[in-house]
């Protein structure tokens, strides 16, 4: 991985992530302060909001631990499986976090249930994703197996010579 690319990648988890602590900030300020009203249960929202964030962070953090083991040419590992698994487990999160979201707006969508379906659907795709990053897991822990099968081929090779 190129230095301009991890840059890049970098950069890029350094606004989300700061973007999410302004957002959590703001929905602990909000539900510190703000009365409940209107229509939807906002305190509800607002702590799935927070934990829906949390596990936004654990996953950036994971990634950045990754690129940072990438960069050292470490991650063909089993250090690196550890933030796999914890990433999946984030984005796990996320979904059952969008499901929630998805069930404390249903009742109010009763005169247009397509709403509810498609939030649905956005969950389901969440969760596509955590498959998705476990099937790049199982990727990693083939050619963590082949390093390890070329490093005996080569140990064997040197005593040989």
């Amino acid at each position: 991985m190129g230095k301009l690319t991890v840059r890049a990648l970098r950069a890029v988890l350094v606004v989300v992530l700061a973007g999410t602590v302004f957002v959590q900030a703001g929905m602990v300020w909000a539900l510190a302060t703000d009365p409940e009203d209107g229509s939807l249960p906002l305190t509800p929202l607002r702590v799935i909001t927070i934990l829906g964030m949390m596990s936004a962070q654990v996953a950036l953090v994971c990634v950045w631990r990754l690129v940072t083991m990438v960069q050292r040419g470490t991650v063909f590992s089993h250090t690196a499986f550890r933030y796999v698994d914890v990433m999946i487990g984030a984005i796990v999160a996320a979904a059952l976090v969008w499901f929630a979201v998805t069930a404390l707006n249903a009742p109010g969508q009763r005169a247009d249930p397509g709403v509810t379906v498609i939030m649905g659907g956005v969950g389901v795709a969440i969760l596509g994703v955590a498959l998705m990053v476990l099937v790049l897991r199982m990727l990693l822990a083939q050619a963590v197996a082949r390093d390890v099968e070329a490093a005996q081929m080569q140990a064997e090779l040197d005593e040989v010579i």
